[in-house]
């Protein structure tokens, strides 16, 4: 009874939604994509990539938006889910962790590219300190791997949750960006602790 309850808030809060309906409108696959749209608003970053890596992409919002901005260049979409195709957007299944799938990258754009882009969390436990820290290590991760595929004048976006290792990531980006900035997009949900992280522009480009 109370997961039917559950439930039945949970479908009431979609339909209240003004961006679940907007993504359903416009044929994205999510209401995430409006974040990546607010977060270019903000920065405007995609016009001026030719090369975009998107990690943690499914179902896809993410790639779509981008898609839209780039036009002749070449995105690369990652996630160990599968993913349905997406105009001017190649997949690859894999883990981005592992240096097997780190290496497929790097082969298939053969070059420093402009941008990495990263909406990954990992699965929820219940515990939100540690769901925080487990999403932190994604983002660390992500920004050591972004160090050494993107080029000098690039572009970095990551979802992380305010918690324990904020600060230890904020410290780290620093020292490998020139500019490092916080946004919370309208989009994102007010009671979520998510927020997102803008960096650009590298101080280190060594592998």
């Amino acid at each position: 009874m109370k997961k039917n309850k559950i439930s039945k808030n949970w479908i009431n809060k979609q339909n209240r939604d003004i961006y679940v309906r907007d993504s359903r409108d416009q044929g994205y696959r999510s209401r995430s994509a409006f974040k990546l749209i607010e977060i270019d608003q903000r920065f405007h970053f995609l016009s001026k990539s030719r090369t975009l890596l998107d990690l943690g992409s499914v179902p896809g919002s993410w790639s779509q938006v981008a898609s839209k901005k780039i036009k002749g260049g070449k995105i690369l979409s990652v996630d160990i889910k599968e993913m349905l195709p997406i105009s001017n957007t190649i997949f690859l299944k894999g883990d981005f962790t592992k240096l097997e799938t780190q290496n497929k990258i790097k082969k298939f754009f053969n070059t420093r590219i402009d941008t990495v882009v990263s909406d990954m969390a990992s699965n929820t436990t219940g515990n939100k300190e540690l769901d925080s820290l487990k999403t932190g290590n994604l983002c660390l991760n992500t920004i050591e791997f972004s160090r050494k595929i993107l080029k000098t004048n690039a572009y970095f976006v990551s979802k992380i949750f305010m918690g324990a290792i904020f600060n230890e990531i904020q410290i780290r980006a620093k020292e490998i960006f020139k500019e490092v900035l916080i946004f919370k997009p309208k989009s994102s949900r007010k009671e979520s602790k998510e927020i997102y992280i803008f960096c650009r522009n590298l101080r280190i480009s060594n592998d």
